[in-house]
């Protein structure tokens, strides 16, 4: 198992870290998905860390990404702000292997934290919805490999400026977890890349304010179909 705290360490003061992968291997994993169904193009929409793979996917190989959707995540430059404080523990928590229940309570406490402001899930639904994903695949360690895989993932942000394909940012201005400079860095980095804000979401999806963003993207992906 990565050790995230000395790994952490090593991130703050620009130090190499040994991963297990990194996002650059599971953007070459998420081509070779396109090539096993005979995909040879497809607009690739990442969410959070999805969203720095899919930056790597459009840098790597361009001509199999029609168009590119990064939605609240982040360039990684390292001036942005990161993670409130309160929210960086309680991600911690998901990492430890404390059997089912708990780990249950600290990704609702979790989601809790980084969810919409504007739009509080009903917490019955979240239940149900974190057992049903717990109870699919719980890997502590694989959140411990993910998180290391993206602080190590450190020359992405000098890459955007390089991505040709139509780009869409998407970023919550409430966001705890990447703050909205993420998304706008994202955009800014990325040649003709169109940001759109939406106030009062978090790092969540809650049903009214996506309904929001559906336009928008919409369109995004008709034009550049």
């Amino acid at each position: 198992m990565p050790n995230l705290l000395w790994n952490g360490l090593k991130h703050r003061l620009g130090w190499a870290m040994r991963k297990p992968y990194s996002l650059q291997d599971m953007a070459r994993d998420a081509l070779g998905v396109l090539d096993a169904l005979h995909i040879e193009r497809a607009h690739v929409i990442g969410v959070s860390m999805g969203g720095m793979i899919a930056q790597r996917m459009a840098w790597t190989a361009p001509e199999r990404v029609t168009s590119l959707v990064s939605w609240m995540s982040s360039s990684g430059a390292p001036d942005l702000p990161g993670p409130q404080p309160q929210v960086l523990k309680a991600m911690s928590a998901t990492s430890l292997n404390l059997g089912l229940e708990q780990a249950m309570l600290n990704m609702q406490r979790l989601l809790r934290m980084i969810g919409s402001p504007a739009e509080h899930e009903d917490p019955l639904v979240q239940a149900a919805r974190v057992r049903q994903a717990v109870q699919r695949a719980y890997r502590p360690a694989g959140v411990l490999r993910q998180t290391l895989a993206v602080m190590s993932d450190a020359d992405r942000y000098e890459l955007l400026h390089d991505i040709t394909r139509p780009t869409l940012v998407i970023h919550g201005r409430e966001d705890p977890l990447l703050p909205l400079p993420c998304g706008e860095d994202t955009a800014r980095r990325i040649p003709h890349a169109r940001l759109q804000v939406i106030d009062g979401m978090g790092h969540d999806f809650p049903p009214g304010l996506l309904q929001q963003c559906l336009p928008t993207l919409i369109q995004f992906l008709h034009e550049h179909a």
